[in-house]
């Protein structure tokens, strides 16, 4: 193991807690581009570049992607046992977005991070510190997508899940519509769109139009090409609710 990781991950940790271990540590060497300069400034004083750390506003690709390689871990790890389909899942999408070469280094930081221990709901503390709301409702799509990766997913999955999502500062009622786009019943439509069956038609068509506009791809943009496609499933979901509840109202 080259000492320079080390010094990376060391240098990491003391700018940024376990999150920031992990990118000095693998983006140190693996990934140096992909935090768009996070480790890249050549000022030598660790309070300015924690500054810069900490002023920044948009959620980078690479912020994104290490989020998601620590708590996709957390969520695989959960029932004690890793399935093909989950590092598929993982595989994929980091393949997409990042291409061949550096989705292998990902993968390889993946299997180490399935070998630890660590604390999730610190992580998740970090990560609501600096990742904005959008991309933070953005990874719990991609973490129900990711337990029910082989058609059902385990109650141990699923209240990680939703202990992320607290520990993430997402509401109930935003969890409550992501998760039912995945796991479908009688009212899914309406939890989707964050109403009650008893809600008028005016306040579907509200609901429809606030619904859009949080879930609407261009929030997560900065993210790269392939999150926003990601994100477009969740934009689909919406106008497939309001359209389903619609036909079943007799409304146009």
């Amino acid at each position: 193991m080259s000492a320079i990781k080390w010094i990376g991950g060391i240098l990491g940790w003391s700018m940024g807690g376990f999150i920031g271990g992990i990118l000095g540590f693998g983006f140190g060497s693996l990934l140096e581009n992909a935090m768009s300069g996070q480790y890249a400034h050549q000022d030598n004083n660790a309070n300015t570049r924690r500054s810069t750390y900490d002023r920044r506003t948009a959620t980078q690709p690479g912020d994104f992607g290490v989020s998601l390689l620590l708590l996709s871990a957390a969520v695989m790890k959960s029932d004690q046992r890793i399935l093909k389909s989950e590092l598929d899942y993982v595989k994929k999408f980091f393949l997409n977005q990042f291409g061949q070469a550096k989705a292998e280094e990902y993968i390889r930081m993946l299997r180490e991070l399935l070998k630890k221990e660590y604390d999730v709901r610190a992580v998740c503390v970090q990560i609501r510190q600096y990742m904005d709301h959008a991309s933070r409702l953005q990874l719990m799509h991609y973490l129900f997508g990711l337990a029910l990766s082989d058609g059902q997913a385990p109650d141990t999955e699923i209240n990680l899940i939703r202990n992320i999502a607290q520990w993430l500062g997402i509401s109930s009622v935003d969890l409550d519509s992501i998760q039912a786009m995945f796991i479908k019943t009688n009212e899914s439509a309406y939890k989707i769109l964050e109403i009650t069956p008893d809600a008028s038609d005016e306040a579907l068509k509200s609901a429809y139009k606030r619904m859009a506009l949080k879930y609407h791809p261009d929030r997560v943009s900065h993210l790269g090409e392939d999150v926003q496609k990601a994100a477009n499933e969740k934009f689909k979901e919406v106008n497939q609710a309001y359209e389903s509840i619609k036909k079943s109202r007799g409304l146009r």
